[in-house]
This record gives structure tokens, sequence and C-alpha cells, in this order.
């Protein structure tokens, strides 16, 4: 009689473990968001603690490779429906008509702009949470 309770247990573990899967993917998912905002607030209370390094004029405000802070922005935004994976980056910025090689270079300069001026920083954070 021990063995039909052990595959009784069994069984109720299969029917469960659904539930489990979907459970374990929303904390992920949860725990991967607020990963993304502590990054975000870090980077906020860096820059804000950071010296200027630049005077942040209208050349700092120019597209790179096609892409603009508010385009970088919103892409970074989506990155939210992949769960903030960066492999999957390149694909959300096609989806935006970006390339992956123009997506890399605006990463790596909008990245280092918002490092150097903290008013690009503040617009940037603006545009990502949709503000005005």
């Amino acid at each position: 009689m021990g063995m039909f309770k052990d595959m009784k247990r069994a069984k109720d573990a299969l029917a469960q473990a659904p539930e489990q899967v979907a459970l374990a993917q929303q904390m992920g998912a949860q725990a991967q968001q607020l990963a993304a905002a502590q990054q975000a607030a870090a980077a906020q209370q860096m820059s804000a603690t950071a010296p200027v390094e630049t005077a942040g004029g209208t050349e700092s405000r120019e597209p790179i490779a096609g892409v603009s802070l508010a385009l970088y922005a919103e892409i970074s935004r989506d990155l939210s429906t992949v769960g903030y994976d960066q492999s999957q980056a390149a694909q959300v910025a096609a989806s935006k008509g970006v390339s992956a090689e123009n997506w890399q270079a605006a990463l790596d300069g909008w990245n280092a702009r918002i490092k150097a001026d903290r008013s690009i920083g503040v617009e940037f954070n603006r545009l990502y949470t949709g503000g005005n």
C-alpha cells in the first residue's frame, strides 16, 4: 500500500509543478525589475554626487548612431518585456528600427554621456519613467 501513496504524492507534485514554475518565473521577473530599478537609483545617486565633466551643450543631446535619447529610453524601457535580458536587447532595438550595431553604439555612447553629464541622466530618467 505504501507504493500507492508514493504514486499519489508524485501525481500531486506533478500537478502542482506548473503553478510552482509560473510562480518562480514571476518572482524572477520581479527580481530583475527590482535590480533594474536599484541600478537606475544608484546611477542617479552617483550622478548627483559626481562632478559634471561637460557643460551639457546641445551637441551632447545629438542622436548617437541615429538613436535619440528619447528612443534610447524607450528601447531601454521596452527591455522589461523580455525580463531585462540584455541578450535580447538587439532584438528589442530592431523592433524599433535600430540595427544591432547601431544599438550597441547608442548604448555605449548614451551611457558615457549620462555618466559625464548629470542633466542627460535626469532627462533619461524622465523619459524612461514616462514623465513630461
